[in-house]
């Protein structure tokens, strides 16, 4: 018997809760459209794939890379954004 959550692809987490190294898919960006329009500026959009590059302790900021473009967002900006892990 197969449990519901055992496709992970499909629960959406915010990206603070990502480890380094880990790959995933934007969901969707839960934020003001100014904060949108500077995240899409820099490429992260719904249905574009990210990676965790590094994660400061103690909730300091985290640094992704979204196509050729590395971005590093503070952790408020990061639990805006949901996304599925792929």
């Amino acid at each position: 018997h197969q449990s519901q959550l055992s496709d992970r692809s499909e629960v959406e987490f915010s990206l603070d809760h990502f480890q380094v190294g880990e790959l995933g898919e934007i969901a969707s960006i839960q934020a003001d459209t100014d904060l949108k329009q500077r995240l899409a500026a820099l490429g992260l959009r719904p249905a574009c794939t990210f990676q965790i590059l590094r994660r400061a302790s103690f909730g300091g900021p985290v640094h992704v890379r979204v196509g050729t473009t590395e971005v590093i967002m503070r952790l408020n900006e990061a639990k805006r954004i949901l996304a599925r892990p792929s």
